[in-house]
């Protein structure tokens, strides 16, 4: 698969190492792609401005911060024109110690307001209910976890789900929650995060049904 990642932090490095070392043709998008190559120790791949990760792959995943996700992707709208967008991110206010507090898009969700902002391009929210570790590792809890999936075109549904697949996501694993709406629901989850953490400690979790 031809996969672009826009985002170099935990989650974008993570999957970009997953993919790239199961040997699909990666590119990695960096505010500064010159700092990131040197910082790089994974798979070969490619590195590239963000501007230029987004133009360059078919389906373009969104690893960027979620509270300065929307202005950052209304940027790229040439780019990432006719683009299936894969949205991980989660889009929240934010404490001191960096755990998410509130939603920054209360009554609507991130995805929304990407398919919104970004109307020839196809929005799918995936990803968002789990630790960063547990995206391209589901098959590291003891538990299957469930992985949710909420977009409104269904052609860029069935790609998503092949590139979960790739990631180690098992066909009963996966939930189509619906149109792009059902992520608001998805994301609102994030906020369990922080008591997660206080009652568990930092350990690998996901969300899921039973």
């Amino acid at each position: 698969m031809n996969i672009s990642i826009l985002g170099s932090g935990r989650v974008g490095t993570t999957l970009a190492q997953a993919l790239a070392a199961k040997g699909h043709d990666v590119t990695l998008g960096h505010r500064d792609p010159a700092i990131g190559k040197n910082q790089w120790q994974g798979p070969p791949l490619r590195h590239a401005s963000l501007a230029d990760a987004a133009a360059a792959s078919p389906l373009v995943i969104n690893a960027t911060p979620g509270d300065t996700a929307l202005q950052m992707l209304q940027a790229l709208q040439a780019p990432l024109q006719g683009k299936v967008l894969l949205d991980v991110s989660n889009a929240t206010e934010r404490t001191a110690n960096g755990m998410p507090s509130g939603l920054l898009y209360p009554n609507s969700s991130l995805a929304e307001r990407l398919q919104a902002a970004l109307p020839q391009t196809r929005v799918v929210k995936s990803l968002n209910t789990m630790l960063f570790t547990v995206m391209a590792a589901p098959q590291s809890l003891p538990t299957p976890p469930t992985v949710f999936i909420s977009g409104d075109d269904t052609g860029a549904k069935d790609q998503v789900k092949a590139l979960l697949a790739e990631l180690g996501w098992l066909a009963g694993q996966m939930l189509d929650l619906g149109g792009i709406q059902s992520a608001r629901a998805t994301e609102a989850l994030i906020l369990m995060a922080p008591y997660l953490i206080a009652a568990r400690g930092l350990k690998p979790f996901a969300l899921t049904v039973a």
